[in-house]
């Protein structure tokens, strides 16, 4: 059984796709990180970087339970795991590189361009286009890589599919506009496909029946961005 702790932000979201991918049994832990759930105790067992999304393995090698926490590690722990999603052995090095592409590039700077344009109290034009137009470079970059590609690496669906349909989701908070992917004809076709798949459905339920805290207020604000206050008022 896995345990999953989660929320519907966009990492979460990619374990959640290769889960309900694989058929894999899991419990659902919602973690509220607007109400600063995250920070507690119990968790910082789990994750000590206080963040979503981890796993709790209770059936890990010779029966013991494994914790695993970051996104990324998480598809690449269940796929070497089941031996599924992970591409051939002659396709090792290229998953891994892609699979670093998007732990490095593509997610953390289309969340920082997410923050500067809508969490911060006040606009900095300079960050703004610093994390667009690197978003829009790293867009660029897997759009050229998949011209004549169904799939990221290789010639199957892998856990790097999954890793960059978690950010290209969210592609509209990311560089704005009615058609934010329409820049990016390969990428677009490459998305489409993926978020057709039956298990995207399921995995954009992952939150139904939970109510998250939804309002940005004080409380979220310090429990989501701590280092924006004084260590003892955090």
């Amino acid at each position: 059984m896995i345990r999953f702790y989660y929320n519907t932000a966009p990492n979460p979201m990619k374990v959640a796709l290769f889960l309900e991918e694989s058929g894999l049994p899991y419990e659902k832990v919602p973690i509220d990180t607007r109400k600063g759930e995250q920070h507690s105790p119990e968790f910082r067992q789990i994750n000590p970087n206080g963040k979503v999304p981890a796993i709790v393995d209770t059936d890990g090698p010779g029966g013991r339970p494994v914790t695993v926490f970051d996104s990324n590690a998480i598809l690449l722990y269940l796929g070497d795991k089941l031996g599924r999603f992970v591409g051939t052995p002659a396709d090792r090095g290229e998953l891994l590189s892609w699979l670093m592409f998007v732990a490095s590039g593509i997610g953390p700077y289309s969340g920082q361009a997410v923050h500067f344009q809508r969490a911060v109290p006040e606009q900095l034009p300079y960050a703004i286009n610093r994390y667009r137009r690197e978003a829009d470079r790293h867009y660029r970059v897997l759009d050229r890589h998949l011209a004549g590609r169904d799939f990221i690496v290789g010639r199957d669906y892998t856990i790097v599919d999954m890793a960059a349909w978690g950010w290209i989701d969210r592609a509209a908070l990311v560089l704005g506009g009615d058609d934010p992917l329409g820049p990016y004809p390969e990428l677009k076709r490459w998305f489409q496909g993926i978020d057709a798949r039956p298990a995207v459905a399921r995995a954009r339920d992952i939150g139904k029946g939970h109510a998250f805290k939804q309002e940005m207020d004080e409380t979220a604000l310090r429990a989501m961005f701590p280092s924006n206050y004084p260590p003892e008022a955090a």
